[in-house]
């Protein structure tokens, strides 16, 4: 792939982390969330705002640290992916997640961008996982979550649209 060809993928891939295309971003979709409804959970759903929020939050890391490391151990599923449900989430906690979204999510873009990324090849490690399948697995996981957490705004009458 020529270097150009590259660029333009990382162009690509960078808006869809950071924005996406056909859905509302991750942003967008916690916005204005006050705290009493993190944990409400709609009748009838198995989770709550906090619980995609947290879920979101680990599976990032956890996809970004393999990107990073083969010596990455990857938490248990589904155990350590889903947090249980709570009765409050504080404000420190809440920020906390989100900040580590941002960061994770950051960190993820600066290896899309680094002068020596290597989108194509599979890692050393792994089944065939490769930068763009990691990056693009990222991106549908938050979005399809995204999804939901506004549909879970939306039956506690909390969207805006």
């Amino acid at each position: 792939m020529k270097a150009n060809q590259q660029e333009e993928v990382v162009k690509e891939l960078v808006f869809l982390l950071e924005k996406g295309n056909a859905h509302v971003p991750f942003d967008e979709a916690i916005a204005n969330l006050s705290s009493e409804l993190r944990t409400k959970t709609p009748k009838d759903l198995p989770y709550n705002i906090w619980q995609l929020t947290e879920h979101i939050r680990i599976t990032q890391w956890d996809i970004v640290e393999f990107c990073i490391s083969a010596n990455h151990q990857s938490p248990k599923w589904p155990d350590e992916y889903w947090p249980e449900k709570k009765g409050e989430v504080t404000d420190a906690l809440w920020n906390k997640t989100v900040k580590q979204i941002k960061e994770d999510k950051k960190r993820l873009i600066d290896l899309l961008k680094s002068p020596d990324a290597d989108l194509f090849t599979p890692f050393p490690y792994g089944d065939g996982q490769n930068l763009l399948r990691e990056a693009m697995l990222v991106a549908d996981h938050t979005s399809y979550h995204t999804g939901e957490i506004v549909v879970v705004r939306r039956l506690l009458n909390d969207w805006h649209s």
